[in-house]
């Protein structure tokens, strides 16, 4: 089968990538080979490309937003079949004994592994996972507009929730990508007020169809005080930017698994009146049940830029210069 593989980490202009031949593998007990009809491009690819994840195997596969079909079962598999449509996503396995994980915060389970950086993921023309950790994929939804939702749907739910977003609130979204775009979307659906802060002129306008307020640059501000405010730019500096645009009370959340370093804080004006910041890690497989079931009632709108899978490194050097509009997603 055709994969991609990270073989030197570095910047994506270097060509970190390799396209490779590796053979199809072999699903063990509990696990299913799914036959991959969409994988999603996430901004953590990237970061994984370019060695801001430090790499935890040599020469892994990234793609952690995968939707496919089951082509093999291993032993003892009891909850799909083959033919069975499944959703692979970025929580790959825990260790379900710790603290964490028997409090229903398996996110963070300090034993936790991950598609795409722990084992290969779907860059990819076959993968593997545990049938515990695979989704249904509602079956209104077609492969490559599901697949986004595996992540970035689900990676900027949980931040819509950690956000304590009050009914018919302020919402502030900084950066306006893939998961951004979905989140705000929920956000809408749930009565909100939202503004957007990007630099982009494109996902300005894209905000603006989806039902934003208003849109403008991040160091602007919001032309209002916000409840909440999601940062899914990988960007520390807006980090004081943000904490300074919410109201009394309000919260911070910062969805990136990556962060540039964040500038000293002046007390007053970023963390006086009972301001919160809260980072976002990862997510619960209840979560990714809980997104698919609401992404199923809202049905968002997902902006989708499709790319061959032998295009995945023209799709990871748009996304880092900022030409894809949306998700770009991989298809075999």
């Amino acid at each position: 089968m055709k994969a991609w593989i990270v073989r030197q980490p570095g910047p994506i202009s270097t060509g970190p990538l390799a396209l490779v031949e590796r053979d199809v593998p072999e699903p063990g007990p509990g696990e299913l080979l799914v036959r991959v009809a969409a994988c999603g491009v996430c901004r953590t690819d990237l970061h994984l490309a370019e060695g801001d994840l430090p790499p935890r195997r040599p020469e892994t596969t990234p793609g952690h937003e995968v939707v496919g079909e089951v082509a093999a079962v291993g032993p003892d598999v009891r909850q799909f079949a083959v033919g069975d449509r499944v959703g692979i996503a970025w929580l790959r396995g825990t260790c379900g004994t710790c603290p964490y994980c028997r409090r229903g915060a398996e996110n963070l389970c300090p034993r936790s592994v991950y598609t795409g950086w722990d084992a290969d993921g779907g860059y990819a023309e076959y993968a593997l996972i545990s049938e515990d950790y695979a989704y249904p994929i509602p079956a209104g939804w077609n492969d490559v507009d599901a697949a986004p939702l595996l992540c970035a749907g689900v990676i900027g739910y949980r931040a819509l929730k950690l956000a304590q977003l009050p009914p018919g609130g302020r919402l502030g979204v900084y950066g306006f990508g893939a998961s951004a775009h979905l989140a705000a979307q929920i956000a809408l659906a749930q009565g909100a007020t939202v503004h957007v802060l990007t630099r982009s002129s494109a996902a300005r306008r894209l905000a603006l169809d989806l039902g934003a307020a208003s849109t403008g640059d991040p160091h602007a501000g919001p032309p209002e005080p916000l409840d909440s405010a999601i940062l899914f730019a990988p960007a520390g500096e807006l980090v004081p930017v943000a904490l300074a645009a919410l109201d009394r009370g309000g919260t911070l959340a910062i969805a990136g698994i990556h962060l540039t370093d964040v500038p000293p804080l002046r007390y007053e004006q970023h963390l006086f009146y009972e301001k919160t910041v809260r980072s976002v890690t990862a997510n619960t497989r209840e979560d990714g049940r809980e997104f698919l079931a609401l992404a199923d009632r809202v049905r968002p709108r997902v902006a989708v830029t499709p790319y061959p899978l032998t295009a995945a490194d023209r799709a990871l050097g748009d996304l880092a210069g900022g030409r894809v509009r949306g998700v770009a997603v991989l298809v075999p």
